[in-house]
Parts: structure tokens; sequence; C-alpha cells
């Protein structure tokens, strides 16, 4: 589907690959309903998209509230008119601490806002989807969600989720207008750690980290997505590092997991 013309909707629009979405769209001729659960995260969106801001309306809303979620897409229509598409990018990661060392409370948050979210985002917004002559629906799993991260083992689950979730829509709407895509972006540089309320490893280890992986700009991972929404394109891989564990993944499972073990041992605790 090609965005000009149309109307978006894009979840966590307030920073990282979200606001980035945000602002390429409305360059390519998109409208954009920004959705954020923090309020002056979208009003810098809105700064940032300049001239281009009229195209642009916001929308504080947690999308782990049934409720609140229910009621956008009425908002979303009353100043658009219509919803052509949804990116559903929100998301957060969890502490990096092993599940037996991670609280219940960090174990439903990261469910909720990853998988929850999610699938309350697409419940409401699909039938306004299915009401448009072209529209899709893209939603951001993770390298995370195929590729098992120490660490990170409740937000790989839930990340695999909205895979499974994603791939059972395509094949549901595979006779409607409705296009469905699912991405697995890899480490990008974005503030995902701060806005999780995650602290990582020490200085020192982060130091080595970042050495190992070199994260891609979040405005060239919205590019791909844009590109790979534009395309149809049913899986879209985002940075060498993903489409690297893609492949070895696929050829040898445990291997890949020995793999990642060893580049992200350094961010567990001891």
């Amino acid at each position: 589907m090609k965005v000009n013309g149309k109307v978006i909707v894009v979840t966590g629009g307030g920073n990282g690959i979200g606001r980035e979405l945000v602002l390429l769209l409305l360059t390519k001729g998109a409208r954009v309903a920004a959705v954020d659960i923090n309020p002056a995260a979208l009003q810098e969106t809105v700064g940032l998209a300049g001239s281009r801001s009229g195209q642009l309306s916001t929308h504080v809303a947690d999308i782990t509230n049934r409720e609140a979620v229910a009621a956008l897409p009425a908002q979303v229509i009353e100043f658009h008119g219509a919803v052509d598409g949804l990116i559903n990018n929100a998301g957060i990661i969890q502490p990096f601490r092993r599940v037996k060392d991670l609280d219940y409370a960090a174990i439903q948050r990261v469910l909720n806002v990853n998988l929850f979210g999610t699938i309350y985002m697409t419940k409401e917004f699909l039938p306004c989807l299915l009401e448009r002559p072209d529209a899709h629906l893209v939603n951001i799993s993770s390298m995370g969600g195929f590729l098992p991260v120490p660490g990170q083992t409740i937000y790989g689950a839930a990340k695999a989720g909205v895979k499974l979730f994603t791939e059972g829509l395509y094949s549901e709407l595979l006779n409607t207008n409705v296009r469905v895509t699912v991405v697995f972006p890899g480490a990008i540089g974005t503030n995902i750690a701060a806005n999780s309320g995650v602290t990582l490893a020490s200085p020192a280890q982060t130091q080595e980290q970042s050495s190992r992986i070199k994260p891609l700009p979040p405005a060239k991972a919205a590019q791909m997505i844009v590109e790979g929404m534009e395309q149809n394109r049913y899986r879209v891989l985002v940075g060498s590092d993903a489409r690297f564990l893609d492949l070895i993944y696929r050829l040898s499972p445990q291997w890949a997991a020995n793999y990642i073990f060893k580049q992200m041992q350094n961010l567990l605790p001891d």
C-alpha cells in the first residue's frame, strides 16, 4: 500500500523508531495519528514535524488499557476521516535478568505492552481497515521474537507471540483488502532501555557490547519498515544483524542460541 494520501496510526510515536516512522510518513504525504503514553514526547514529535504538523494528530493513550484503546478509532476518524493503516510499534524491553530473578510485575508489564497492546490495537482498528479499499497492518516483532536472548526471555516470548499473531492475521486476511507485514528489527539506536525503565550494565560492559553490535539508526529502520509496507512484504528484517541471525537460526537453532549467548552474557548479572 502506497502511503501517500493515506491515514496511518503509529503507536509509540513519541520517540525512537515510532517517531521516525511518523516523520517519514508525513514527508511521504501521509496523514498520521501518533499514539503514545507520554504527552511531552508526542509534543516533541509535533515540533519536529514542522510545517507538516497539520497532517498529524496526537493521542495520549496507554495501549495496555482496553477501554482507552477502544476509544481511539473514533478519535482518529473524527480528526482524519478514516484509517488506512496501523503500525503497532510501541514496545518495551525487560530488565536484563534471568526469569528466576524477574518479578511478576515486570513480567506482566512486558507482556501487556508488547503482546496485549498489539492485540488490543489490532482488534479495535481492524474493522476500520476492512472498510477501506486498500489497507495495511504492520506489527513490529523483534529479532528476539525468533532468536532466544538470555536476560530477555519474557520480552522474547512476547515478541514471538506478536510474530505468530501477525502471521495468523496474514492468513485470515488473505481474501480481504488488508495486507499484513511482520517486522523483525535487530539492534536499533534508540532509548528503549531508558523508556522501559531498564538500567543496563556497567559503562565498561555497555561499551564492550556496543563494540560488538553496531546499532542501526532509527531513521534507517523506519525507512526499511515503510518500504516493506509499501511493497506489501510478508516479513521485513531490519538490520544486518537481524538478517544474519535469521539465516543462522534457520540453519541451526542451537548454534544460533549459543552464539547470541556469547554476545550477550556480559549484560546478565552474576
